[in-house]
């Protein structure tokens, strides 16, 4: 399947940087290329003039947002089965293509990374068909969630794993005040099925929506650091990805879920983020920032007033998480205020 359309060209991202040409894809394929053996350092002989350095840099930005093969964090849909919410998950290895042109094998649910994107009510009676057509064992763990400890799915201290061919049934009521951003993955040789992209988001929505905080639109951002992309937002490394956009003055949420091995300050420029829950939780006091470190496992919800008009930067300030001598890659995207 093929990544929709965003209605957010990438002529009108080229415009609003000033910009006046796009980058040629077999350019672009290699400078990425170049990009994922090289973040950091030149080598001796790997020197660049001034203008083919910016010029690696021209083509890499004016390429956003690029269109790729395969688009994760969609809705699963699921069934009735009396008052039970039934929903199925696959797990499977497929290429996923997280760059214009390049590919990595994942390890997913559902043919995506990341996985469907599961979303309930407080109260609800949920169900969790779970098939394993992994070549070794997995389980799902639901990061976040309260629920009887033989759902909790890790491995000989909670169930038997999931062999290959095998299907398993999770099943538990979402508890009463267990709301707002959770995840699920995998518990079973996690330092690689996670990072290969079994992974995504579980939100719970409250009943009594009355104390949330208002927003006009919600985007989620799953960072991920491993071998898909290395560095990635959504299983996307940029060019690659979707930009976050608003027209001015409409409050945006946007929760952020930290399923990787390292920590990820992510930073906007020109505008704050105003953060309101961790892993879940309301804030007694909710805080303002620009940079907001997530580390592994962790979840935050922020709201981002869109006051300010134009094409803002949006990254993980681990600087060689997000840019090198050949350009922007990685955990990049963009804020675009119309």
């Amino acid at each position: 399947m093929h990544n929709r359309r965003s209605p957010f060209s990438r002529r009108n991202f080229v415009s609003g940087l000033g910009a006046t040409a796009l980058a040629a894809p077999a350019a672009l394929a290699s400078q990425q290329a170049m990009a994922a053996q090289d973040h950091t350092t030149a080598s001796d002989d790997d020197e660049m003039t001034v203008d083919e350095m910016d010029e690696m840099h021209r083509q890499g930005t004016q390429a956003f947002p690029a269109e790729t093969a395969g688009k994760g964090n969609q809705p699963l849909e699921y069934t009735m089965d009396g008052d039970v919410k039934v929903f199925e998950l696959e797990c499977s290895v497929f290429d996923w293509e997280y760059r214009p042109g390049e590919f990595a094998e994942a390890w997913g649910y559902n043919g995506a990374v990341p996985g469907p994107e599961i979303r309930v009510t407080e109260g609800d009676k949920v169900r969790f068909l779970v098939t394993n057509n992994l070549p070794e064992s997995t389980s799902v763990h639901w990061h976040g969630l309260v629920l009887p400890v033989r759902m909790d799915g890790v491995p000989f201290i909670t169930q038997a794993p999931i062999k290959p061919g095998e299907t398993f049934v999770y099943e538990w009521t979402i508890r009463e005040g267990n709301t707002g951003s959770h995840m699920y993955h995998s518990h079973h040789n996690s330092a690689f099925q996670v990072t290969h992209g079994l992974l995504g988001a579980f939100i719970v929505e409250p009943k009594d929506k009355s104390t949330e905080p208002e927003y006009d639109k919600e985007y989620t951002l799953i960072l991920n650091d491993g071998p898909i992309g290395q560095f990635t937002i959504n299983g996307k490394s940029f060019p690659a990805g979707e930009p976050l956009t608003a027209k001015q003055g409409e409050k945006l949420r946007i929760r952020f879920m930290n399923e990787g091995l390292m920590i990820h300050p992510m930073h906007l420029h020109g505008m704050p983020m105003l953060v309101t829950h961790n892993d879940g939780y309301a804030l007694p006091q909710p805080y303002m920032c620009d940079t907001l470190n997530i580390a592994p496992g962790e979840r935050y919800d922020v709201i981002v007033h869109a006051t300010e008009p134009g094409t803002w930067a949006f990254h993980c300030h681990i600087l060689s998480h997000a840019e090198s001598k050949h350009g922007m890659f990685g955990m990049v995207t963009a804020l675009v205020v119309d």
